[in-house]
């Protein structure tokens, strides 16, 4: 079977490039700047390569619930320290997103208002809301699979699932700014976003049960779906607050029904 020969798909300095420059874009990590693109690297999109930086900050949260656990700290302060860790190196990107979006979208009565808002650096009741809900759905899900190896294989599979569909949000939706980051990073083509869901659902189908992967899939989906028709009907498209709501969205589906499964 041949491979379809997408321009530098396949390229391993094209994935290299794509994986630093996600993990860039994603963590606090001092990586440096991104290199100018060039040649087969230039080709493709960094997005392909978001899961693979989510498995990553999920490995390092189940790792500090581990620690907590081997502290002897309770489930839910071992919860806590998991969460902690991973805001630690994701600089709270993602939950900076969805407070904005939720002050945005609740807020505004139009467009422009709604865009304004959500660049605002202050934070609103919507968005105090939503951070609350979110971090309760996540931490109380962690508390509640308590062991630490069903812990980590839950944060591994939903940080993962959850930036697996960010490449398609952002190919699928156009920029509703003329600026900001979800112009500077640009739309992936339909093999990146591709690529970047396939990335994204195979930890969930390595390390959780058959029926409960399946139906985190489909809850991280629908869930990320319903925002990106929400952001299409109230701002336009996409923003990269947006892309950090549908992230801690879809996060938050994984743990929840890793955790239903228990029952």
């Amino acid at each position: 079977m041949q491979m379809p020969t997408f321009p530098g798909f396949w390229a391993p300095a094209g994935w290299l490039a794509d994986l630093a420059s996600a993990a860039r874009l994603l963590t606090r990590l001092p990586l440096g700047r991104d290199p100018a693109p060039s040649g087969e690297a230039a080709a493709s999109h960094p997005a392909r390569c978001y899961p693979l930086v989510g498995a990553a900050v999920g490995l390092l949260a189940g790792l500090a619930y581990a620690l907590g656990a081997w502290l002897a700290l309770p489930p839910f302060a071992a919860a806590l320290l998991a969460l902690a860790a991973a805001m630690l190196v994701t600089g709270a990107l993602h939950e900076d997103g969805l407070a904005d979006v939720a002050d945005g979208f609740g807020g505004g009565r139009d467009p422009q208002r709604k865009l304004a808002i959500m660049r605002d650096s202050r934070i609103g009741s919507y968005g105090v809301l939503a951070l609350a809900l979110v971090l309760a759905a996540r931490g109380g899900s962690l508390t509640a699979l308590a062991a630490p190896g069903a812990v980590l294989a839950a944060l591994v599979a939903a940080h993962a699932l959850s930036r697996g569909g960010l490449a398609a949000i952002l190919w699928a939706l156009p920029p509703a700014r003329s600026d900001g980051l979800a112009v500077a990073t640009g739309r992936p083509r339909g093999a990146d976003a591709l690529a970047g869901l396939a990335l994204g659902v195979l930890p969930v189908l390595l390390l959780l049960e058959f029926p409960v992967a399946l139906t985190a899939i489909v809850a991280a989906g629908v869930l990320q779906g319903v925002l990106a028709l929400q952001a299409r009907r109230q701002i336009g498209g996409v923003t990269g607050d947006v892309l950090g709501a549908a992230q801690q969205l879809g996060e938050a589906a994984v743990l929840l029904v890793a955790c239903a499964g228990l029952a």
